[in-house]
This record gives structure tokens, sequence and C-alpha cells, in this order.
């Protein structure tokens, strides 16, 4: 069972693309399993098979902080039929990254995540045509203003994609934002991963913008060339197997947050 779930979990805890390359190229095996269940656990909720908590490589019980990510973890093995395929377990394999990579180093991770702080998505702007100028300003600008005035972290614009310095005092002020919990930062991290942009990352975290609107902003150049020359079937298939580990982070986002933090 450990093998099988280092499998879902891919190589790279922080990484959910080489989770999928990894995952992707190990035969799927057959479904062991009868009965999936939840329960509770010392430090929150544990996901059983058979009645037998599962486990990282290393041998540690899976945990999650709240029943309700239990519960959704615990679908993606329910929904797995006669065979387990890792590519469609997301919170399965942030599950067990977090338990198996992240609980002993937070701030490892964290200062890992604040570097993206240095060369985020949002600086580098087009320089035309306008209407993707406008584009760009329109989804990215809010949260350039949000960090600036709210974090009093202020970054420096880029035209074109050549490198711009960013001021350590921002970084830094962009890095003290970040949540403290393991949870938390891993599923920023993915978020960050998949969208190239930790600001956008941080503002979902702290409500300035919600999953949608963080998914669109984060494609703005990928839409407005798809409107101008055509949907590339391989991109828009590989854009449809970031989204499903994206909605898995968000889901972590939302399950790990004080009640009175989330939405009515």
């Amino acid at each position: 069972m450990r093998e099988l779930f280092d499998e879902a979990a891919g190589q790279s805890p922080l990484d959910p693309q080489e989770a999928v390359r990894q995952a992707s190229r190990v035969p799927l095996r057959k479904r062991f399993y009868k009965e999936v269940g939840v329960a509770e656990a010392e430090g929150g909720f544990a996901i059983t098979l058979d009645g037998k908590p599962i486990r990282t490589p290393s041998g540690r019980q899976v945990v999650t902080p709240s029943q309700d990510l239990a519960d959704a973890v615990a679908a993606e093995w329910t929904d797995q039929k006669e065979t387990i395929n890792p590519m469609t377990m997301p919170l399965t394999r942030i599950a067990n990254s977090v338990v198996e990579g992240v609980v002993d180093r937070v701030e490892l991770v964290a200062d890992d995540l604040a570097r993206y702080f240095q060369s985020d998505l949002v600086f580098y702007r087009a320089g035309h045509p306008e209407g993707l100028v406008a584009r760009e300003a329109a989804h990215w600008d809010p949260v350039l203003f949000w960090a600036a005035e709210t974090l009093g972290a202020h970054f420096i614009l880029s035209e074109g994609v050549m490198h711009v310095k960013q001021p350590d005092e921002a970084v830094q002020a962009a890095r003290a934002a970040l949540p403290g919990d393991p949870w938390s930062i891993a599923a920023l991290h993915v978020v960050t991963s998949l969208t190239g942009s930790a600001l956008l990352a941080l503002a979902l975290a702290h409500g300035v913008r919600d999953a949608d609107q963080v998914w669109v902003a984060a494609y703005v150049d990928e839409d407005w060339n798809a409107e101008k020359w055509g949907v590339d079937e391989e991109a828009a298939a590989r854009r449809a197997a970031r989204l499903r580990d994206f909605k898995a982070a968000v889901a972590v986002l939302e399950a790990v947050k004080p009640p009175a933090a989330k939405g009515p």
C-alpha cells in the first residue's frame, strides 16, 4: 500500500506536474481494497482502506486536519474502479506530500515559495497589442495594488521577458504574509507552480481573489492567443490536467481555513 501511495504522490512533493509525469509512467494497479472509510485519529482524521489507515512511504500515517478534507481524499479512493489511477487523485497526492515532505519543514517550503516573488508572472507585461495590455492590467493590477497597499510589498514591472530584480523589502513583505501551517503552504505552493504566480496564490489565500479569478488571471496570455489563433488541443489537455490539481489545492485551502474565514 505504501508503494501505491508513493506512486499517487509522485516523486516531487511540491510539483503537481512532476507528480503526474511520474504517475503516468507507472502501470496501473488493480484495486485491492473493498471499503474506504474515515476515522478520528490523533491530530485529525485518517483515511482507511479496509480498516487500515493509509501511510506515506516512510510509514507515517496520513492524518488530515479536517473531516471535510479527509472525506474528499477518501472519495478519490472510493471512485477508483478496477484499477487505481494516481492521476485522478490530486488530493491524495497533496495529502501524502504534506505528511511526508512539508510538516517538518514549513519554513523551508515557504522560503522556496517566496522565491517566486522575485520573478512572478504578473510582473512581466506585454507591450502590445493594446487589447492584451489592457487585459493583463485588468486581471493583474488589482493584485499588485493590494500587495502594495495592504502588505507594503511594492514590486517593479517590466515590459517583455527581461528579468528585473525585485526589491528585497517587497519580497520579504510578501513572504511575511504567507500562511504558517503545512497544509496551506503546500496548497499555495501547488497553486503557484500551476499558475506561475505566487502573488495570485497569496491573493487567493487572503480572499482578495477567488479561485475562478486566479485561474483566469493565470491564463490571460494563453487565452488571448487562443482567441486569435485557435485552441491547441494538446495545450488544452494539459490545462485541463492542471485545473484538476488547481481545484484540489483550492479545496485544501478551503478545508483548513478557520470557520470564521470561510464563506457562507
